[in-house]
């Protein structure tokens, strides 16, 4: 799912100058990366692609003559090639819609901070490498529903109570996915860490809502886990998880480099849940969670890990398979039905 390049050729696609020259400026203080072309709305960006074939495009939402929207649908039809949203806070929800068409993930509208600059240029050259068709023909595949199910529980690993979630670059998309094709009765609440901007975890949840019939919800403070719901960690606090299922909302680690830290979240599942912990590392860039999937292997809980195909990043999860840490590596399409065979669900 990787293409091997040298130089990253990048079309800037945004109704703003001001926003195009920003970050030409910032892609551009980078000698593996050039600004090949500018867009100011999504018809030019079209013409663009097929004439200059960039490796990359950036992408706003809300432009004149035609949206992002349609020109990511058109762009992925036509021209597969790796798309990254950026955009205001004010467009979030409809910016993970883009994720739904193919764009592969999201970010904010990058100002002078170091923070930003760093998280824009690195999502450039990761995103950068995936084979966008390769991708799209694994997200299309249906689950072999039967085929897992009847598959025995890990011997020593008892029916789930808990399904601990954790996620990076191209994470959205794949639990956008997996809950679409979960029940609405759900046996065991589910808890997510994804790494994602301050402001942009409410715009997922909507998104995530209108996909599935269990109950997505931003988590807080002091939130008791029921069965068939969804409770994600919010971009600024860490979250973990109590013996009494209990949600506890702290200060984000500022010494932790990829936040929330699923890392916190999930050594808090092994702790509270044990053996009946179900963890799920996804794709994702850096090592954040492996350490939690360890513990909670230790800790007798059962450990599953989204396969390199079917990854955007094969990254945090390559990790933890190469470490020992996970008992069973799922290809994206089997992990609904893996999730319903150890949560219990018959």
């Amino acid at each position: 799912m990787v293409k091997s390049k040298n130089m990253i050729r990048v079309l800037l696609v945004d109704d703003s100058s001001l926003v195009r020259d920003m970050i030409r400026e910032i892609l551009e203080s980078e000698p593996d990366i050039v600004v090949v072309g500018e867009a100011s709305n999504g018809e030019e960006a079209i013409s663009m692609v097929a004439s200059l074939n960039p490796d990359i495009v950036t992408m706003d939402i809300e432009m004149p003559v035609m949206g992002g929207l349609e020109a990511i649908e058109r762009i992925i039809a036509e021209h597969p090639v790796p798309i990254l949203v950026v955009t205001a806070l004010t467009g979030v929800r409809t910016a993970f819609t883009a994720v739904s068409k193919g764009a592969l993930d999201v970010i904010e509208k990058p100002d002078i901070s170091l923070e930003n600059v760093l998280n824009l240029v690195k999502k450039i050259r990761l995103l950068a490498n995936v084979d966008v068709a390769a991708h799209l023909l694994t997200m299309r595949r249906r689950s072999a529903t039967a085929s897992v199910s009847n598959a025995p529980i890990q011997k020593g690993f008892s029916k789930g109570g808990i399904v601990a979630i954790a996620s990076s670059t191209g994470g959205p998309q794949a639990i956008h996915k997996i809950l679409s094709q979960l029940p609405a009765l759900f046996p065991v609440p589910i808890v997510i860490t994804q790494h994602i901007a301050e402001g942009f975890t409410q715009g997922m949840v909507d998104w995530l809502n209108a996909v599935t019939p269990l109950k997505v919800r931003v988590a807080v403070n002091g939130d008791v886990l029921e069965p068939g719901n969804v409770y994600v960690n919010p971009a600024e606090h860490s979250m973990r998880i109590t013996e009494q299922g209990m949600i506890i909302l702290g200060d984000r680690d500022a010494s932790h480099l990829y936040r929330p830290s699923c890392n916190t979240m999930l050594a808090s599942v092994a702790a509270a849940y044990r053996e009946r912990a179900i963890g799920l590392i996804m794709s994702g860039m850096g090592d954040d969670g492996v350490a939690g999937m360890q513990a909670i292997l230790k800790a007798g809980g059962a450990t599953i890990a989204q396969d390199d195909k079917s990854s955007v990043v094969y990254g945090m999860n390559r990790i933890a398979v190469e470490r020992g840490y996970i008992y069973k590596t799922v290809p994206l399409a089997n992990i609904p039905a893996e999730l319903m065979h150890r949560a219990g669900v018959e």
